[in-house]
């Protein structure tokens, strides 16, 4: 409805009677006063801490869009504040324990930057593992369920999930063949990656995948092991130019990560808020990080393609001299685990046979 003028009035159209106009003002101050109130406080602000930037894709399409989401289904008791690329201080590998320290309620963090402290989550890293992000994070959620419980016991796991298969980005002629490795200075992300390089003959450099663009433009490593999504956001790809991929059904390696609330923080919440986390926390959660970061890594292919950069694909005979060299490596390992009273012979197989049961493949 239109409020029409006094002037307007005296020119022969509708003149409104005085108690219409006081009514009607009335009810125009009320609606701005409602306007202007402020929204009800959040019960419960939640914060969560990453060590990605804020654009990139896990973020940008998956934090975000989760976190609006559960503020929806919460009608607005729960509210959350993301700070991005370790905005709240600290290195990645604090993450969990910014946790237990009240830094924050949440965190998307990387349980192997924490050697020897999660063993068991170190069965997902095994070599020659994945096969896409997607599938992958689906078996380690079911692998997380069936193992991980006691590793777990301190957090509400709301996703476990792994990036897509690493591999290997370097500057100069690229990596064809084993003895290409020989000398060369590579980033690894874990304390398994790096234990396969070394036995591989390459000079394993561990570090967090943030300081890897520093490493590269001081010379302190010559390439790194990661995933097409992370060197695409980091800039990394700008700084190789030749990448090594692996025929067959598996890549070369994995890293799981996992979004993880304090228990402690999550049981003081009201019931009905828990459930709404549980209902968007699970295998579905899990599979849909691991789909944006396969979506990313195809992303991030397709500037190097574009780009001119070397493509090198090792052939099925070459592949299984690398397997062969990383068998030891395995078993290095289930030994290591046998001595801390795990059965890791038992975990391998496990988390094997999850990714092949989701990739509707054979266990590699």
């Amino acid at each position: 409805m239109t409020i029409r003028s006094e002037g307007a009035a005296l020119h022969g159209r509708r003149r409104w009677p005085s108690s219409g106009i006081a009514v009607l003002l009335t009810g125009v101050v009320v609606a701005a006063m409602l306007l202007a109130r402020p929204a009800l406080a959040a019960e419960v602000t939640l914060k969560i801490h990453h060590f990605l930037p804020a654009d990139a894709a896990v973020p940008s399409e998956f934090i975000g869009p989760w976190a609006r989401k559960v503020e929806a289904a919460s009608n607005g008791r729960i509210a959350f504040a993301i700070h991005p690329d370790m905005e709240l201080g600290g290195h990645p590998p604090a993450l969990l324990d910014q946790l237990a320290d009240g830094t924050a309620d949440i965190v998307y963090a990387v349980p192997s930057y924490s050697p020897g402290r999660f063993p068991r989550t170190e069965a997902l890293e095994m070599p020659f593992l994945p096969a896409s992000a997607e599938v992958t994070s689906r078996a380690a959620w079911d692998f997380f369920k069936a193992h991980l419980g006691e590793e777990y016991a301190d957090y509400k796991i709301i996703a476990i999930n792994v990036h897509g298969p690493g591999r290997i980005h370097v500057k100069g002629k690229g990596v064809s063949s084993l003895e290409d490795l020989e000398g060369l200075k590579l980033r690894g992300p874990t304390g398994m990656v790096n234990a396969l390089m070394v036995k591989l003959g390459a000079i394993a450099v561990g570090m967090p995948v943030s300081d890897v663009m520093p490493a590269l433009e001081k010379g302190l490593v010559e390439g790194t092991l990661a995933p097409w999504e992370i060197i695409g956001t980091l800039g990394i790809i700008d700084a190789v130019d030749a990448h090594t991929e692996f025929s067959g059904e598996r890549g070369l390696y994995t890293v799981p990560l996992v979004f993880a609330m304090r228990r402690e923080r999550f049981e003081a919440l009201p019931k009905d808020l828990q459930a709404v986390i549980e209902a968007n926390s699970g295998a579905d959660v899990s599979a849909d990080i691991g789909r944006i970061m396969d979506e990313a890594d195809r992303r991030a292919k397709s500037r190097a393609q574009d780009r001119g950069d070397t493509f090198i694909t090792l052939n099925a005979a070459e592949t299984n001299r690398w397997k062969a060299a990383a068998a030891s490596v395995v078993t290095a390992w289930e030994k290591d685990m046998a001595a801390r009273g795990i059965d890791g012979a038992a975990l391998t197989k496990a988390a094997r046979d999850l990714v092949a049961k989701y990739a509707g493949t054979h266990s590699d």
